[in-house]
């Protein structure tokens, strides 16, 4: 009865390969320069260029901002001996705050981050901090982004199309707090690089948390809004926009429209609606809610909790569905909101759950198909070998949550041999990851430029070289200098360019590499001037190539025979001209 009720919730692989070319179709338009402002799918630069190769060394911080939680960091790399997170500090995100205006947001994460320095005595210190910030922001650098728009709970005022980095260096400063803001990171960029730093082929994450989103590495020459086509980028996908467009109409229901009109954004982060744990007791509460009122449950009688929106949690979905006291569970919760449940009505409710969670990991992994699909193109791989970095309360504390993702994904991109790393230190430390492994790049780059300056000259020495080259020129063409001048300036009896008068036919030999080429040339004069080539390359053996003169010339002249066979023209008798790519003092042009 419930799978008829929710039949469109329940999606069949095929709908699933479906989704896959949809959001496929979206990511290349967002990675087009054209196509981006109208993507819903903003693939935004994150300016992570590279992944932590364990070399990574010095003491960071970080804060997290942008769950139900704001959390803060110190980390110590110790040039691959791993590393020691020595403290993690969680904080609470109040209402007022979240919700509230930017400035008293900001000063909020300063206190926050000054709290956690007195208590670890790092007030006297100057340390690099990473910013991890889990909203979609525009990034033109690693460590300056401006907000395009709240996701999940948060509503700040004054905060969006700002730079966010700069609103929180103004309130550390303003709190006197002695830290350096070097990196923006977006969570999911955190994810990947945390995981990164344990497993080198990560190059995936993935959030499925409060919100859910993803990212990965993309090749540089298939990004139009960032200059240069060498190397990777790391792309922040921003998918739970995925929809937004109505792309998804089709597969979205009655209860996530109702849903998304009750919501803080409405219209927005449409695919995020579907997946997130913000949003999936909710629905669950919506579904059980029609339910009851057309009599399918709890003998059709309606208790004021089921009627009051957030009541139904993610933590009850997950304990309804835990394996052995899943019933039991679901009975009490039931029981809870006053509705004096029947065990067929705790089966009932407990289906429920399992097909609106499972629709969540449908979603999730067909998307992260897609992902994968095109690393395994970029690379030009049959077959591909990779780690996906994930994090977030739905897949790590949801009982089926995992085992059902890791399944449908490998259904889905068969041809994908998937690690799943979960990361255990949370995106923050990812935050503290990218701004170490900006410092050993920038370590690098140093000792780099240090070995190359010889190589590097000044406007000064060019105009030196320019004169001396002016010079050798001068001595090369004068008769009492040319014979002890460097640069030869070798007259070469061409008197004048083509005028396009030309005409006829003729013979070109080419020899200079380790090929010899035999041209035959048409060239045609007046309105229908055109030149026609025809040619064949031969092979000079080594020993030809470092034998005797008269030998070199006896092939050259075989080779000539060979290609006036080969045109047909044997025996005809054509002008010639030679093509040899070696110093000679000519007396005449032939």
């Amino acid at each position: 009865q419930v799978d008829r009720y929710l039949y469109h919730m329940r999606l069949s692989d095929d709908v699933l390969l479906d989704v896959m070319a949809r959001f496929q179709a979206e990511m290349v338009k967002g990675l087009g320069r054209d196509t981006n402002p109208t993507a819903t799918v903003k693939m935004l630069p994150s300016f992570v260029r590279s992944l932590p190769d364990g070399s990574e060394t010095g003491e960071f911080l970080a804060v997290d901002l942008g769950g139900s939680l704001l959390r803060a960091h110190q980390v110590v790399f110790d040039d691959g001996k791993g590393d020691r997170q020595l403290e993690t500090k969680c904080y609470p995100t109040p209402k007022e705050f979240i919700q509230g205006n930017g400035a008293e947001l900001f000063d909020y994460v300063a206190d926050c981050m000054l709290d956690f320095m007195e208590t670890r005595n790092l007030k006297n210190k100057k340390l690099p901090l990473g910013f991890t910030f889990s909203f979609p922001c525009k990034q033109t650098k690693l460590e300056e982004g401006v907000l395009l728009d709240w996701t999940k709970h948060f509503k700040v005022r004054g905060v969006q199309d700002t730079n966010v980095v700069s609103c929180l260096r103004r309130a550390l400063q303003k709190h006197k707090a002695n830290v350096d803001v070097l990196a923006l990171v977006n969570d999911t960029v955190g994810t990947m690089m945390t995981c990164g730093y344990d497993d080198q082929r990560c190059e995936v994450g993935v959030i499925i948390g409060n919100g859910t989103n993803a990212c990965y590495m993309e090749e540089m020459r298939h990004i139009d809004l960032v200059e240069g086509d060498e190397g990777r980028m790391c792309i922040n996908t921003e998918w739970g926009a995925f929809g937004d467009d109505g792309a998804l109409d089709d597969l979205r229901t009655e209860f996530d429209r109702e849903l998304d009109l009750g919501s803080l954004n409405p219209g927005k982060q449409l695919f995020e609606k579907m997946i997130s744990s913000l949003y999936l007791g909710e629905l669950v509460r919506l579904i059980l809610l029609k339910m009851t009122k057309e009599g399918l449950l709890f003998n059709g009688k309606v208790s004021t909790a089921l009627l009051t929106k957030g009541k139904i949690e993610m933590k009850h979905v997950s304990a309804m569905e835990k394996y052995k006291e899943g019933l039991s569970n679901t009975k009490e919760i039931l029981t809870e909101l006053n509705l004096f449940p029947s065990e067929e009505d705790c089966i009932a409710v407990q289906h429920v759950c399992t097909i609106v969670s499972f629709r969540s990991t449908n979603l999730c992994a067909a998307a992260l198909a897609a992902i994968l699909t095109r690393l395994r193109e970029n690379k030009k791989l049959l077959r591909m070998r990779t780690t996906v970095g994930i994090d977030g309360g739905v897949y790590k504390t949801h009982p089926q949550y995992a085992k059902r993702l890791h399944k449908v994904v490998r259904r889905l991109v068969p041809t994908c041999d998937v690690r799943f790393l979960l990361s255990l230190s949370g995106s923050g430390k990812g935050a503290a990851v990218v701004t170490a492994v900006a410092y050993r790049l920038a370590a690098q780059r140093k000792q780099i430029d240090a070995a190359l300056a010889p190589f590097l000259l000044s406007l000064e020495t060019l105009r030196e070289v320019k004169n001396k080259m002016r010079t050798e020129l001068e001595y090369g063409l004068r008769r009492e200098t040319q014979a002890s001048a460097t640069v030869k300036m070798l007259p070469t009896y061409v008197c004048g360019t083509p005028d396009g008068t030309e005409k006829g036919k003729f013979l070109a030999l080419d020899l200079g590499g380790t090929n010899f080429r035999v041209l035959l040339v048409k060239i045609r004069s007046g309105r229908r001037r055109s030149v026609r080539m025809y040619n064949k390359i031969f092979a000079i053996p080594l020993e030809i190539m470092q034998g005797t003169g008269e030998e070199l010339f006896d092939h050259i002249v075989q080779c000539i025979a060979d290609f006036l066979e080969y045109m047909g023209i044997k025996g005809a008798r054509l002008p010639l001209g030679f093509t040899f790519s070696f110093p000679c003092k000519q007396a005449s042009i032939d």
